[in-house]
């Protein structure tokens, strides 16, 4: 069964806004909600970035029954994985849908804000594994301490726990995380469509949903939404594990400069009006393996988009 999704974007939009857009995809038939969990935003321009776990508060409160998950949550540095724990229980007992637990290594932009050595990626998969086993563990309920190689717990219990636990999605960009996640993952998360990271996750016994997001810039001309974009959305232009490393906005704002808009139409973000182009992409992912499928509108104009895909992308699909 395949599951259609929009993107709450925290770098892009207030913590209300992104209640007001919850309520509004949830109106419009998508079938679940994703919200991001930045510090910072990747550039000033798109200016924003509210606690994750206040937004899922208000998204619980201001919804009926859609699935909403966090993609996704770094628990290893900012705040430590007992805390984490908590916050994602609390939100698995509030929402009255279902709550996916989105896990990954995370990024310097985010994670060096506390002042501690931001490590090699071995060393950070090393970390998030370890997260886990401390938050699963304080989620089958019970007094629980931990004795690790990078976490500490101590008589720690946590008395408000949901029905049951959220699963926990691993997110990768690579294979190599791919493989290494599946171990340990209840399910796969990434940007795509890049159905070979999922292969390799498979391959190597990985189960459960298949999460992709897709990025997209509605608007009513490509020329319009090509500039939308490379003013709001640059980053999606910088290659390899540089997003990772860069550790502030202005970083990231002068690695940007080194791109147009003529960069963004090969850009792996679509500005193609056509809604058949819209479908095109959602479809690639679905005949790629992904279950659940989410849409990144990029920019402020969130109504248009809204239209467009109640009135012709959702219905086709």
């Amino acid at each position: 069964m395949t599951h259609l999704g929009y993107t709450l974007s925290s770098e892009e939009h207030g913590p209300t806004e992104l209640v007001e857009y919850a309520q509004r995809a949830e109106g419009v038939g998508f079938d679940f909600l994703s919200v991001s969990d930045h510090y910072h935003p990747w550039t000033a321009q798109q200016g924003n970035a509210p606690f994750v776990w206040n937004v899922l508060g208000g998204v619980a409160a201001a919804t009926e029954g859609i699935d909403v998950g966090v993609g996704v949550t770094c628990p290893t540095m900012r705040i430590h994985p007992a805390i984490v724990a908590q916050a994602a229980a609390t939100t698995q007992a509030m929402l009255p849908g279902e709550f996916y637990f989105g896990v990954g290594t995370g990024e310097n932009l985010n994670e060096h804000i506390i002042g501690e050595q931001w490590p090699e990626h071995g060393v950070r998969l090393d970390m998030l594994e370890e997260a886990v086993d401390v938050i699963r563990s304080l989620w089958a309920g019970g007094q629980q301490s931990h004795h690790g190689e990078h976490y500490t717990v101590e008589n720690a219990r946590l008395f408000t726990l949901p029905d049951s636990p959220p699963p926990v999605v691993a997110s990768a960009f690579g294979e190599h995380t791919a493989r290494a996640v599946a171990d340990w993952a209840d399910g796969f998360w990434t940007v795509g469509p890049q159905g070979e990271l999922l292969d390799a996750y498979r391959e190597a016994g990985g189960e459960g949903p298949a999460f992709a997001q897709l990025s997209v810039c509605y608007a009513e001309t490509e020329a319009e939404a090509v500039e939308t974009a490379i003013r709001n959305w640059p980053n999606t232009l910088l290659p390899g594990e540089l997003p990772q490393e860069l550790p502030t906005p202005q970083h990231f704002e002068q690695a940007c400069q080194l791109v147009d808009a003529e960069d963004m139409r090969d850009a792996p973000l679509l500005t193609d009006p056509d809604p058949d182009a819209h479908i095109e992409l959602l479809q690639e992912a679905f005949d790629q393996g992904f279950d659940h499928v989410y849409v990144h509108q990029v920019g402020p104009d969130q109504d248009l988009f809204f239209e467009r895909y109640e009135s012709e992308i959702l219905p086709s699909l």
